[in-house]
């Protein structure tokens, strides 16, 4: 029989019963109702709501069913419809009345709350560590293939040459910002509403301090109706992990086309790749795809969320039992993500020959010829179109910038000498690009120096 059921004459049918417990998915959370339990009936003996004795044996009991459900022997009972109801039950058929009494000053509008802000603290962590990993490879890898050259692009055509180095550190610099969102989410959860009870409060004697130092929770929730009804932690997690599977995307995106035959930069190791049923020939990234095609999931569980929390009446409603699959959904289907992506990067094969053959294709020296011709006074836009007019007869002979004589350079331009030739050699045209965070190997060097110093300094805070 349910703990509620008092007031009722009838108990819930078979499948309204089934479908409104959350047990499936809340018996996730039992390492954390149980330290919410013991941190609760630990306040009350010391408020002397209950007895020294009752807490002791409410201690011990909650003990003993967190290690049967690890060992796998807690029989779960779907009419207790959630974690807390199924544990609570456990525990006063095993200690009797002192069980009963640990619902006092408590609701399970609290106790929910609590628990679920306990896993969003510990998953955020988990995922910060996910992360952290991930930029470690990157990190490797851009030192191991620092003074590579490759094209750049912009709308998918060759625009400038870059440095692998510098490519690859973009993305350490976007989940160097991924780390920081998810900082902020574990933040925003690490609040304690333990001691609102049902949304105004109780009137036992009750230390809400106590309990928040003693779950290790960084400030007590000043308004219990706010306590009880606030999701918006869950949202900062979510919109975090959202953020940074579409940063996953945009790289297992490039390492798809970089493994193609058409670009041949990297090839993928053989347990990060996939064959064919029917084509023997073929090495399929396909746990790239899945990073990429799981970014919908991702943002799916944030969005789904947000319209369950729209137009929400204060205090607790129903709804917001919908707010956890979600929720762990994305914060495991991102953890999965950044482990596979960091396999991905720390096992791929670069191949420099292939990137810079490519590099010289597409007139990527266009823009360095423009500014030579700007710096000789010719305005900038009048230089572009000089360019342009050289990158045609190149188009129409079937050659190169670099191909071309210096008469038809002067052809365009009596500014053109013979100094030109300097910038159509790609690798000084890297290595002239030294402004800040620029792609020249002195400003690379210290880019990778601080991308260094935030990793190291995230490894110290989490």
């Amino acid at each position: 029989m349910a703990l509620w059921s008092g007031r009722f004459e009838k108990g819930a049918d078979a499948f309204t019963q089934r479908f409104g417990a959350s047990l499936p998915v809340d018996k996730k959370l039992y390492a954390q109702d149980v330290a919410g339990s013991v941190a609760h009936g630990q306040m009350l003996a010391a408020q002397g709501v209950i007895s020294a004795k009752d807490a002791a044996a409410i201690k011990e009991g909650l003990a003993a069913i967190q290690a049967a459900i690890e060992e796998g022997t807690f029989a779960f009972d779907i009419n207790n419809e959630d974690i807390h109801m199924s544990i609570e039950s456990a525990l006063t058929a095993v200690i009797g009345d002192a069980g009963a009494r640990l619902h006092t000053g408590r609701s399970r509008n609290d106790q929910v709350v609590t628990d679920t802000r306990l896993y969003a603290k510990q998953r955020a962590s988990d995922l910060m560590d996910a992360n952290l990993a991930l930029r470690a490879a990157l990190l490797e890898a851009a030192e191991k293939h620092f003074d590579v050259i490759l094209p750049g692009y912009t709308h998918l055509q060759h625009a400038q040459p870059v440095l692998l180095s510098h490519h690859l550190l973009a993305y350490v610099w976007m989940l160097t910002r991924d780390f920081e969102r998810l900082a902020a989410a574990r933040a925003a959860a690490d609040a304690n509403p333990l001691g609102s009870a049902a949304l105004a409060g109780t009137t036992y004697p009750l230390d809400r301090f106590a309990t928040t130092a003693a779950l290790g929770f960084a400030r007590p929730i000043p308004n219990s109706l706010d306590a009880v009804s606030d999701r918006d932690f869950l949202l900062d997690l979510m919109y975090a992990c959202s953020v940074s599977s579409l940063h996953l995307s945009r790289l297992a995106e490039e390492l798809i086309l970089w493994s193609t035959s058409e670009f041949g930069f990297i090839t993928m190791a053989d347990s990060y790749a996939t064959g064919s049923s029917i084509m023997p020939q073929k090495k399929n990234p396909d746990f790239a795809e899945l990073i990429r095609g799981k970014t919908g999931r991702v943002v799916g569980d944030l969005v789904a969320l947000m319209m369950t929390l729209k137009s929400l009446p204060l205090a607790y409603n129903k709804d917001l039992q919908e707010d956890k699959e979600g929720a762990m959904d994305a914060a495991d289907t991102l953890e999965d993500c950044y482990r596979c992506a960091a396999g991905m990067v720390a096992t791929m094969t670069v191949h420099p020959e292939a990137m810079m053959a490519q590099a010289h294709k597409g007139y990527l020296a266009a823009t360095d010829v423009a500014d030579y011709l700007a710096k000789k006074g010719m305005p900038f836009r009048q230089a572009h179109e000089v360019v342009g007019h050289l990158v045609l007869l190149c188009d129409k002979r079937g050659c190169d910038l670099e191909d071309l004589a210096l008469d038809d350079f002067k052809a365009e331009s009596d500014l053109f000498e013979a100094d030109i030739a300097g910038c159509l050699n790609l690798k000084a045209i890297v290595e002239a690009r030294t402004t800040y965070g620029g792609t020249a190997p002195v400003a690379v060097r210290q880019q990778l120096e601080e991308a260094q110093r935030a990793y190291e300094a995230d490894q110290i805070r989490l």
